[in-house]
């Protein structure tokens, strides 16, 4: 009699474990619009706003060589940044979940204004653009050791802000990393 009252509490003490790694899990793959592990690319789209020439910088998810971007002092720049997962372009996902979604720059050693450009269809209902488009405005590129633009997508962040942060462009507090991309600055 004890060993089946044993087997009753193993079976409703494993059942519970299972309710609670369920419940605390970030969601199921239907939920998650834009699970991490799926980002495979982070392509940039920087167009010379003088001579309207475009030049296409795409970094490789947990790839190990950072793409280099040409930025030119005193130049303005239009950026559009593109997820891919695989070859499937995945940014309309973050644009449909917008709400959910937010970008921060950060340019640790470039003097670099940059302004969000986003239209409806990546600005939140809380007025915040999400960062899927920009406008750069080079006032002084260092290309020294370490110089080079943090690209990074939050999930669920309870706040944002779109002001200046030190080096970085956005602020946000609390959610989840669902990707970062590095690119390194050259002249």
């Amino acid at each position: 009699m004890k060993n089946i009252f044993r087997i009753f509490n193993i079976s409703v003490l494993l059942a519970i474990l299972s309710l609670v790694s369920l419940s605390c899990n970030r969601g199921s793959v239907d939920e998650d619009d834009l699970p991490q592990e799926e980002l495979s690319n982070i392509v940039l789209n920087v167009t010379d706003v003088a001579d309207k020439t475009t030049a296409v910088y795409d970094y490789q998810v947990n790839g190990s060589a950072l793409p280099n971007i040409k930025l030119q002092d005193g130049h303005t720049y239009d950026v559009s940044v593109v997820f891919l997962n695989g070859n499937e372009d995945a940014t309309q996902e973050i644009k449909s979940a917008k709400d959910e979604h937010f970008l921060i720059y950060n340019f640790p050693k470039s003097d670099i204004t940059l302004t969000r450009t986003d239209d409806t269809s990546s600005t939140r209902k809380d007025g915040a653009k999400v960062g899927l488009k920009t406008r750069w405005v080079v006032n002084k590129a260092q290309t020294t050791n370490g110089s080079q633009l943090i690209l990074t997508l939050y999930h669920e962040p309870k706040t944002v802000a779109e002001s200046k942060n030190g080096t970085e462009w956005g602020k946000q507090t609390g959610g989840e990393t669902d990707a970062v991309g590095q690119y390194n600055i050259v002249k």
